[in-house]
């Protein structure tokens, strides 16, 4: 990929502003973390100082300064470095032991700079000062060990934060290279099914993340694209086959009716043989056409809840007569209590259930006995019309489904070979799956669709 489009492409977008949230909250983390170990540095300090002037006072004896002075003395000898700070002052002004030059009168324990405690060392302290029967003292640790500490521990944060926003930079790279190589591995596909290549299909990675469902979504569609083209140039090469034979005897018909009138014969005949084969070829297409509307998905606006029971027991009691009139037998077995709620158009899966009905009828000799019934299969409905006529072989059941495909034993039957592409058409639209069973004898078309109230 160029790099240009790479820096622009929303993988690295969103990888970059990962990496900015990550690095701003490690920051937050790290200077939340660095305040806390500051002030807990600062009132160990603070503690210890407070305890040091307790130390000091208690030596005190009532009007026994000198051995107060003493003791300050003392602690003054032991420091080297101003590491502590004393100082004692007389009600005077008069300064009687210490280390340093100034008193520094303040409230509780604060900080003071070297130089206003009279050294020319600078630094910074930590001073408690207090009064001792008139005498003034102040007591001091020297903050240079604390802030070095707090800066060692100031350092370590930053350069943790430097780590931190170079490793976050570079894996969210890594990671949008890898997902960006992904997508152009797509695009590179659908270019490629551009080119003519059909049989091309997104590689899936295996690991069930965004990418992969919608790689596995996108070969899911271009199968099924694949699938319709099949169809479209099955439909071509049937139509050619198929309506060749009719319009060919249309022509011979209209060809007889033209020599029957130049020699002054009556043609009425011939024409109304014309008429009705007109009407069975555009029976035809009129089919084609309406399976090809249902394929598009137009009729899903009219979807409303339904019930299956209720269209068998319709279909079955209307088409009684008609199988009763071919010699033929149609029985509703009981179905268990309770609805078999389906979401779809009410005229549409009646034509797909009185197709089914239509081809047992046709296809099928005389006595034969038509079955409509309902099932639950645990977490789904059935649906389902048998016969116990010829059958479909194995090998043709899935033929049968194909527009104007017909059986060689059916070649002869009512017809134009679309009924049952009309049914599949339907049943896909409705989300239905379809299949022929062996009736033993005959053939059972099952119809099944999940119970959407199940929970």
């Amino acid at each position: 990929m160029h790099p240009a489009k790479f820096w622009r492409s929303t993988p690295f977008r969103l990888a970059v502003a990962y990496a900015l949230l990550f690095v701003t909250s490690s920051l937050l983390v790290y200077f939340l973390t660095y305040e806390l170990l500051r002030r807990e540095l600062y009132a160990t300090l603070d503690a210890s100082v407070a305890e040091t002037y307790s130390v000091i006072q208690s030596t005190y004896s009532s009007g026994r300064i000198d051995d107060l002075q003493k003791v300050m003395e003392a602690f003054s000898k032991l420091e080297k470095g101003y590491l502590s700070v004393f100082y004692l002052e007389a009600p005077d002004g008069k300064r009687l032991a210490g280390n340093v030059t100034i008193f520094k009168n303040v409230n509780g324990v604060q900080t003071a700079t070297g130089a206003e405690l009279g050294l020319t060392t600078g630094g910074r302290f930590r001073i408690f000062t207090g009064a001792i029967d008139g005498n003034r003292l102040l007591v001091g640790q020297s903050l240079g060990a604390t802030d070095e500490l707090a800066h060692i521990i100031f350092s370590s944060f930053a350069w943790m934060t430097v780590a931190t926003s170079l490793l976050a930079i570079a894996v969210g790279i890594f990671l949008a290279r890898r997902a960006q190589d992904r997508i152009a591995a797509i695009a590179q596909t659908m270019n490629e099914i551009s080119d003519g290549q059909f049989s091309k299909r997104v590689q899936l990675a295996g690991r069930g993340d965004d990418i992969d469902l919608i790689s596995g979504q996108i070969n899911a569609a271009l199968d099924r694209l694949s699938d319709l083209m099949a169809g479209m140039k099955q439909v071509s090469a049937d139509i050619a086959h198929d309506l060749k034979t009719p319009l060919n005897r249309l022509k011979l018909i209209l060809e007889e009716a033209a020599i029957r009138q130049e020699s002054g014969q009556a043609v009425g005949d011939q024409l109304q043989e014309a008429l009705v084969e007109s009407d069975r070829i555009n029976g035809t297409f009129q089919a084609l056409l309406r399976i090809s509307q249902i394929e598009a998905g137009t009729r899903k606006s009219r979807f409303t809840q339904l019930d299956m029971k209720q269209i068998f027991e319709n279909v079955a009691e209307i088409f009684s007569g008609v199988a009763e009139d071919n010699g033929q037998t149609i029985h509703l077995i009981a179905t268990p209590v309770g609805a078999f709620p389906i979401e779809g158009d009410k005229e549409l899966l009646t034509q797909m259930t009185v197709n089914l009905v239509e081809n047992a009828i046709n296809h099928c000799p005389e006595g034969t006995r038509i079955t409509l019934s309902l099932e639950r299969q645990g977490r789904a409905f059935a649906a389902i019309v048998a016969d116990n006529g010829y059958g479909i072989e194995e090998g043709e059941r899935e033929k049968v489904f194909r527009r104007l495909y017909r059986l060689d034993k059916s070649r002869n039957s009512p017809g134009h070979g679309l009924g049952l592409s009309m049914v599949k058409a339907i049943a896909d639209l409705h989300r239905l799956t379809i299949k022929i069973e062996d009736n033993r004898p005959g053939a059972r078309f099952v119809l099944t669709w999940a119970d959407q109230t199940a929970t």
